[in-house]
């Protein structure tokens, strides 16, 4: 007696007619006979009164029924059981953009998670995560991004960004409206920052520069800076350049534009190892205090989907 022969029965008893059973099972009508005869030849009991129009369950079928349906649900809830346990031991595929938090695996302690070497940009790991070759990823989302690809989004950070210039370093901000944003042709790379900077200038005057080579971050970035000789808005890229000893960083204020670090996964993934992974992060930015907004009026874009979580935590953009 296999467990396939027990389904097969179970079907044909709920629905008491062979071509029903056979299409709810998505097998052909003979094959299903087949299974039921061998079946009742290893019981050594006939299971179903069969005639020409109507199928019923014999008394033998009638006792096996109760039998059959308890073995079943024991055997779908160790299926259950052990894919759970292989969820949770699993590693979570973790990707990134360009910001993960120092010392990751003393931080998560015993959660197991494995960051992805690919580090791509934001609308990029917002896709693999949709698409499910990755679990998790610390991006850049708008609210009708997470929407439309069926994405939760937690708030992991809140990044103040602030600016570049001539000139040595100083705490006194610059206003918003004295920026230069850059902003770059290759939209497949840059989708994400050029969204961001096009609304930041429409909304506080800051003026767009358009350039075409990569230079958001980088000595490409901080030759565009020395060629504007102006304050240039700093993306949150994260790289190894130095800054040239004749630059300088600053504060940006009136309003502080602010970069949200989103922590993604599908809407519908219910593994445990999943929302243990998002547990660990959020406790980590609670106690660091990340996800707070920085003091006096900021700005996300309209379409940022943490606006009413900061909003809540600070001063009202």
């Amino acid at each position: 007696m296999e467990l396939r022969q027990l389904r097969y029965f179970v079907a044909v008893a709920e629905e008491l007619h062979f071509g029903r059973a056979a299409q709810r099972l998505h097998i052909s009508g003979p094959a299903l006979s087949q299974q039921i005869i061998a079946l009742e030849r290893d019981l050594g009991a006939e299971l179903f009164v069969r005639d020409r129009r109507t199928v019923r369950l014999s008394a033998s079928g009638r006792t096996l029924l109760p039998d059959a349906r308890r073995i079943l649900a024991l055997s779908d809830d160790v299926k259950v059981k052990m894919r759970q346990a292989a969820e949770t031991s699993a590693p979570v595929r973790l990707g990134y953009v360009s910001w993960l938090p120092d010392d990751l695996g003393a931080l998560l302690g015993e959660v197991a998670v494995r960051v992805d070497e690919w580090v791509l940009p934001s609308h990029v790991q917002a896709d693999r995560v949709a698409e499910g070759t990755l679990d998790v990823a610390l991006t850049w989302v708008t609210a009708q991004q997470a929407t439309e690809r069926g994405l939760a989004a937690h708030l992991l950070r809140a990044e103040p960004l602030g600016a570049v210039l001539p000139g040595i370093a100083a705490p006194e901000p610059v206003a918003a409206s004295q920026l230069r944003v850059l902003v770059d042709a290759d939209e497949s790379a840059w989708r994400s920052w050029n969204r961001f900077a096009r609304e930041f200038a429409a909304d506080t005057a800051a003026r767009v520069v358009d350039i075409d080579d990569g230079g958001i971050t980088g000595d490409a970035f901080y030759a565009h800076v020395r060629r504007l000789g102006v304050a240039v808005l700093a993306s949150p890229k994260r790289h190894t350049a130095v800054p040239p000893p004749s630059l300088g960083q600053r504060p940006v204020a009136g309003p502080v534009p602010v970069w949200t670090w989103s922590l993604v996964h599908r809407a519908d993934d219910e593994r445990v190892s999943v929302h243990n992974l998002v547990r660990a992060l959020l406790g980590v930015a609670d106690n660091h205090g990340w996800h707070a907004p920085p003091a006096g009026r900021w700005w996300t874009p309209s379409d940022d989907p943490h606006r009413s979580v900061l909003a809540a935590a600070g001063e009202l953009p």
